[in-house]
């Protein structure tokens, strides 16, 4: 079943006006042909988002009444992510405003109610130091939640692909749908589909990190740096991801190729020891290691020097330990 029949029948029961609920719905063949089963898929889609907005409408009919904000549990990844401009505008206007749209919330046991949608009028409301806001109580279960928010979101143009991704991880662990079912399904070609899964290769601090400023770094680069961590580049990418969202200046061109860079090889100090213009030995020190090399010097000579500098090194530590 697509994503379409799915969430289509989670909706099934909703008509244009509140009372009329037997309309029948209309019979639909199956397209064969890949375009043809693609469209259909997309068709369904449309028809899905149709009844998503009329049971927003329906529950427009309802009054929305004050809810404690100490009452709300949040559900980790539906939040959207705002960025520190779009939230703050958010809070400046909920300040000086109503709230025009009431959030939608889920009844829970004990007198709690899981957020469906407003998640950042909370936070606003929260560090406007609020202490209720009013919300619609919807009757719908966690499935039907999540299809709603992932085709809410999926083509919103500030929606980032970071945010995409997870919507796409979080409808695969509650439909069990395979990568090349969502992106049939959702319209999307194969190719963009596992360019936003790259993010799932990047290492989990990296991608900790990301989820400050999810708009930092977009498929195509998290495709190149996924790619160097499978080359042994984990640190480095990571380090890179880390830059990218610290440093506004550094670029997501930038951070791919300083995960590609080479380390640089260290140049090793060294000391030319010279009695009067003739080279006598040459000192040098490099990642930890001490070597001394003579010039022109027989073999029992550099015997020798080696018990001498052996002796002066023994030395040196006893006189460290008195």
């Amino acid at each position: 079943m697509s994503i379409g029949d799915r969430l289509l029948a989670k909706t099934a029961n909703i008509a244009a006006k509140p009372n009329d609920l037997s309309s029948p719905r209309p019979e639909s063949s199956e397209a064969r042909t890949s375009p043809g089963r693609l469209m259909d898929a997309q068709n369904r889609i449309n028809l899905a988002q149709g009844r998503i907005k009329e049971l927003e409408a329906q529950l427009e009919l309802k009054a929305a009444f004050e809810i404690d904000l100490d009452s709300l549990i949040e559900v980790s990844g539906r939040r959207r992510k705002l960025t520190q401009e779009q939230f703050q505008e958010l809070k400046s206007n909920l300040a000086k405003h109503a709230l025009a749209t009431p959030i939608l919330v889920r009844a829970m046991p004990n007198s709690r109610y899981e957020i469906i949608a407003g998640h950042n009028r909370v936070a606003a409301f929260r560090e406007l130091g609020r202490s209720s806001i009013r919300a619609n109580v919807a009757s719908i279960d966690e499935a039907e939640i999540e299809f709603t928010a992932f085709f809410s979101n999926l083509l919103s143009p500030s929606l980032t692909d970071f945010e995409k991704y997870w919507n796409f991880k979080r409808l695969q662990e509650i439909s069990g749908l395979s990568r090349a079912e969502i992106s049939e399904s959702a319209g999307l070609s194969k190719s963009h589909v596992t360019r936003i899964f790259s993010f799932d290769a990047l290492p989990d601090p990296a991608k900790e990190i990301l989820a400050q400023r999810p708009e930092r770094l977009g498929s195509n680069a998290a495709q190149k740096l996924a790619s160097l961590v499978e080359t042994g580049k984990r640190d480095k990418v990571i380090e890179a991801v880390q830059r990218l969202v610290s440093d506004e200046a550094f670029t997501q061109e930038q951070a791919v190729k300083f995960a590609t860079e080479k380390p640089r090889s260290v140049t090793p100090l060294s000391t030319v020891i010279r009695r009067d213009k003739k080279k006598v030995c040459e000192v040098s020190s490099r990642n930890g290691v001490v070597g001394v090399r003579f010039f022109d010097i027989e073999i029992p000579q550099a015997d020798r020097w080696a018990q001498e500098i052996s002796e002066f090194i023994e030395g040196k530590l006893k006189s460290a330990k008195k």
